[in-house]
């Protein structure tokens, strides 16, 4: 057995597991004194067994192991799926003539899982139906208070004005991923469609229009801010607009969908600022998962401004 630590990721620490007939992934959580509410793997290996029998493309799990005896802490492990990973949005080495379609997959994948049956998926109390947004405010705020360590006004200002503009629950519900972006997914090795959706920490039941705001930060945030694609030539890389882009989505669902709006775009840029400057308090501390976390969590304060710039603040 040959183990390869993952890099790129944030949050639990992922290895490739390697024999000589068999590739396998494990993640697990990691080590050190996490939010109670955090890094919760448990919840990552039911929603992949859960989404097995769907149309949506996850990779099988193996096993999920709930002591900390093994490796330190609770784990799983899954089956490793061949496929290409992009570390930015604009999807460097992928052929410009396959690039809008590639978007496109992306798009259709996401409305393939909101119109998951999440009941007669198994994920009855995966999450509470209604009222998600009020709930996801509360709690992203709370969380910001629980690892605050610095005053950052644009924060302050963004988190206000969402606080304040919540939306009535209209009682749409599905399976959210909670992490929806290109880096989060695998597509194929040669043709331009997603064959595995990632990274499933932050997944529950709640609203679709949580997913699809979030999965269009990378149009809004620039290519240092995460790999965003805002000030590129799209249109020369061969990426559709953030237009076709949420077009191709509401094109590709099943069933009748509410229409995103400001609130949900500022919503989700508050909610990335959060978890960045989660990572960048876990950096402070010393329980980061990667290497370069300290740095990426001053992304906290550039995801703020781009919240501001979505309300026109």
């Amino acid at each position: 057995m040959a183990l390869t630590r993952i890099s790129g990721g944030q949050s639990n620490p992922t290895f490739f597991v390697t024999y000589a007939n068999r590739r396998l992934v494990l993640r697990k959580k990691p080590g050190g004194e996490v939010l109670p509410s955090a890094h919760a793997v448990d919840r990552e290996a039911r929603v992949l067994q859960a989404l097995a029998a769907t149309d949506v493309p996850v990779p099988p799990v193996v096993l999920f192991h709930a002591g900390e005896e093994v490796v330190g802490t609770p784990f799983y492990v899954m089956e490793r799926v061949e496929g290409r990973v992009f570390d930015s949005c604009d999807l460097p080495g992928a052929a410009v003539a396959e690039r809008r379609a590639m978007y496109f997959s992306f798009a259709a994948t996401l409305a393939k899982l909101h119109d998951v049956d999440w009941r007669a998926a198994g994920l009855e109390g995966f999450g509470r139906p209604g009222n998600y947004f009020e709930r996801q405010v509360g709690r992203w705020t709370k969380q910001w208070e629980a690892q605050r360590f610095r005053d950052i006004p644009e924060l302050t200002t963004l988190a206000a004005w969402v606080g304040a503009h919540i939306p009535a629950d209209d009682g749409e519900t599905a399976v959210v991923h909670g992490d929806y972006r290109p880096g989060n997914v695998l597509f194929h090795p040669t043709e331009p469609r997603v064959v595995a959706v990632l990274d499933w920490e932050l997944s529950t039941i709640g609203h679709p229009l949580a997913d699809l705001a979030f999965s269009v930060i990378p149009w809004r945030s620039a290519p240092d801010e995460y790999g965003g694609m805002l000030g590129l030539d799209i249109t020369g890389l061969g990426i559709p607009t953030e237009a076709e882009y949420v077009a191709h989505y509401y094109a590709s669902r099943r069933r009748p969908a509410p229409r995103m709006a400001t609130f949900h775009v500022a919503f989700a840029m508050f909610r990335f600022a959060v978890i960045f400057e989660g990572i960048a308090a876990r950096a402070r501390a010393g329980t980061a998962a990667a290497a370069n976390a300290a740095s990426v969590g001053e992304l906290s304060v550039a995801l703020a401004r781009r919240g501001l710039d979505s309300i026109g603040g």
